[in-house]
């Protein structure tokens, strides 16, 4: 895919590594579900910021493929406050124009969070202010094999040698969405963890040690003011 190098207006397509909620919690001695539960009030105002400064995309890392390795009660408590999320932000997400879109293996989700994320799928489908893409047993390198997967299915006449990265492209969850402009990952760490490996090759990365729950529109802005002083070349030499 060509970029054109040039100095950046604001970010069309953000993603974050929503990190440090189980520090946040364990640092005001709270058990880890609810620093997950702040994590998730966390969100709204972050959507609210990017819609409000012309954003196009955000994506958020709920849940990764690694996470099931985690206790059995806070991946309890995890789906249930993913289905409590789906039911009570999506009168808002409507009213405030956020399409959602759901990225992930659904299939080891419930059926009753499978079909949550549905209808709140079909209810925002038509909104355009803001796409939210929240991925939920997600992998970069899930994203890349099923993409594969599907090309093949798509293309059952062809060997994997027919296959270029145009043609695999549409194919990846969020074939929807442009490219990863900034990757911005909370708490501390320096790492991509398995987000969006494809997606985010070309990504500014903004890494804070604010963690999740602490992380403000504010520094939101920070993060975009820095991304738009970024001198992005996409690998072509510097100019004159």
């Amino acid at each position: 895919m060509n970029h054109p190098a040039s100095h950046n207006p604001v970010p069309q397509h953000i993603a974050i590594i929503m990190d440090g909620n189980r520090r946040w919690a364990k640092n005001r001695f709270m058990p880890a579900a609810l620093g997950h539960a702040a994590g998730a009030k966390r969100v709204r105002d972050i959507v609210q910021t990017c819609a409000e400064m012309g954003v196009a995309h955000l994506s958020l890392f709920a849940f990764s493929t690694e996470n099931w390795k985690r206790p059995e009660e806070e991946v309890s408590s995890l789906m249930n406050l993913f289905m409590t999320y789906l039911q009570k932000e999506v009168d808002s997400m409507n009213t405030n124009g956020v399409r959602l879109k759901v990225v992930g293996d659904k299939t080891r989700f419930a059926p009753v969070l499978q079909d949550l994320i549905a209808r709140a799928e079909q209810q925002t489908a038509n909104n355009t202010r803001i796409t939210l893409t929240v991925c939920a047993n997600y992998g970069g390198r899930w994203d890349m094999v099923q993409a594969a997967q599907a090309w093949q299915q798509a293309h059952p006449g062809q060997t994997l040698q027919a296959m270029t990265e145009d043609s695999l492209a549409p194919y990846l969850s969020t074939a929807y969405a442009p490219e990863v402009d900034l990757l911005i990952r909370t708490g501390g760490e320096s790492r991509v963890s398995n987000f969006m490996l494809w997606q985010a090759a070309y990504a500014e990365m903004f890494f804070t040690d604010d963690l999740w729950p602490e992380f403000s529109p504010a520094r939101l802005q920070e993060a975009i003011t820095w991304f738009v002083s970024r001198d992005r070349r996409f690998g072509s030499s510097a100019p004159l």
